[in-house]
């Protein structure tokens, strides 16, 4: 079952309306006392349906979900579509400036605490959601991987594990780093993060970026599945071959 229906986010833009998704396992009877985990995902337009997505291409995580019978609620939000830089605002969680886009302000905690303190308790009122940090999750890619990555550090008494694919490291800069190296971690904390061997020359010094992020993690205890997908390239359709990866590594250990 996906349910999907308007909502804003006054902080970021106003009144403008944009979707919010939700995915809840097919077998789920509203009687039953079931619950389950929940993993949320930026960039919703691209995470459920074709017709919605930004290329025409969307993920079908509920195809995946279904297919494989997973116990787990996926609830998403569209990000900002606006023609200033509006989605790189709200998906970083720094300043920054690159060629291609100019100057921009990030906008990230304030998305962040829109979805800590206004979606998830949302979705836990109105769900079966097993509402605890163990049982809740973060996904996205590109900006939506940077967020990821900053929302399991940065809001880890909220998230206990993290897919971030293809993350735009190169925007996150020495606060990154820093995150990386100081952000006190609640508990046990898992991070997927992969990236395509076709887009690593897209920004300079990728690789190095990766490498040192997945050290970062790994000398802070976090455990860590970090891979180079061969072929991958910075496009849904090959964010949508990597579920069942980063899927295994978010229910790793709660899903038998």
């Amino acid at each position: 079952m996906i349910e999907k229906w308007n909502i804003t986010i006054p902080e970021l833009s106003g009144d403008e309306p944009r979707s919010a998704y939700i995915y809840v396992p097919d077998w789920w009877e509203e009687d039953s006392e079931e619950r389950f985990p929940v993993l949320y995902m930026f960039d919703g337009h691209n995470v459920f349906f074709d017709e919605d997505a930004t290329y025409g291409k969307s993920w079908g995580m509920a195809e995946f979900a279904e297919e494989s019978q997973l116990p787990v609620i996926i609830a998403a939000v569209e990000c900002n579509h606006g023609p200033n830089n509006d989605r790189l605002r709200e998906y970083s969680p720094y300043d920054f400036r690159d060629r291609a886009f100019g100057s921009v302000r990030g906008d990230g905690r304030i998305t962040m605490e829109w979805f800590v303190n206004a979606f998830k308790p949302f979705i836990d009122e109105n769900f079966p959601t097993l509402p605890q940090r163990g049982f809740t999750f973060i996904a996205g890619s590109s900006m939506g991987g940077l967020m990821s990555l900053y929302a399991v550090m940065e809001y880890n008494h909220v998230f206990s594990r993290a897919a971030a694919l293809s993350p735009s490291l190169w925007a996150g800069g020495d606060q990154l780093e820093r995150l990386l190296r100081t952000a006190p971690l609640t508990g046990e904390t898992v991070v997927y993060m992969d990236y395509g061997s076709e887009e690593l020359s897209n920004h300079r010094g990728m690789k190095r970026r990766f490498i040192d992020a997945t050290s970062r993690l790994i000398q802070r205890g976090v455990m860590v599945e970090s891979r180079i997908v061969p072929g991958g390239d910075h496009s849904e359709a090959s964010w949508e071959r990597q579920i069942p990866f980063f899927m295994g590594t978010l229910l790793y250990g709660i899903v038998e």
